[in-house]
């Protein structure tokens, strides 16, 4: 029985990336920190962490992102200094494609993890944004294999959470994060981390999301 609520229950290093996206994206620096130095702690490769706050441009823009990389490059020899050595962790494994392969990849991704193919009148309207989408978050930023899908997934949520108006994406990505397998019990479990370690309006968001999924 143990066995079973176990696997029901997120992995470690999901858990963390939870506080370590919502403060990224909320920039605030000083939370990140601390969450940042809470999932190297918990075992959380550099990689990962650099993963997770390169994706954030994609959510809440390059200045959130660069700041966020920018505090991890911070902590990093703090932690060194008190004798700590972090898990590096690993590289992508292969280099994304361009160009036409790259578009081409990045709808066979979206439309993997969505469920179906993504269209409607909006992309009809700015047929760019539709081609950054494909080509920049589900190209570039979901052909690197060194975070899986469902990691990625967890940090889109409480990524999208800590930001104000974004409610119809945070739906989007709850009902992605079920395709990529989390069930319903982890993602009340993600608001629970979300409540208990970062709080107020980021909190809120997401629970009232996931409780109209």
């Amino acid at each position: 029985m143990t066995h079973h609520s176990e696997q029901r229950e997120l992995p470690l290093i999901q858990q963390a990336i939870i506080p370590i996206a919502a403060f990224a994206a909320a920039g605030d620096q000083r939370k990140l920190a601390h969450a940042l130095e809470q999932g190297l702690d918990a075992g959380m490769s550099v990689s990962t962490a650099k993963e997770v706050l390169v994706q954030l441009y994609a959510y809440a823009g390059f200045p959130r992102s660069i700041n966020a990389l920018a505090t991890l490059m911070a902590v990093l020899p703090t932690r060194a200094e008190r004798g700590i050595q972090d898990v590096e962790g690993a590289a992508p494994s292969h280099l994304a494609p361009h160009g036409d392969e790259l578009l081409a990849r990045g709808s066979a991704n979206q439309t993997r993890l969505v469920g179906q193919p993504v269209s409607g009148p909006l992309f009809e309207f700015a047929p760019a944004i539709d081609t950054f989408l494909k080509t920049h978050l589900f190209g570039d930023i979901f052909e690197r294999d060194n975070l899986d899908w469902q990691s990625r997934e967890v940090a889109t949520v409480a990524m999208l959470s800590a930001i104000a108006g974004a409610e119809s994406q945070l739906r989007s990505h709850l009902l992605i994060s079920i395709n990529t397998g989390l069930n319903h019990q982890q993602l009340q479990q993600l608001v629970q981390i979300l409540t208990e370690q970062v709080g107020g309006d980021t909190a809120l968001r997401a629970r009232t999301v996931l409780a109209g999924l």
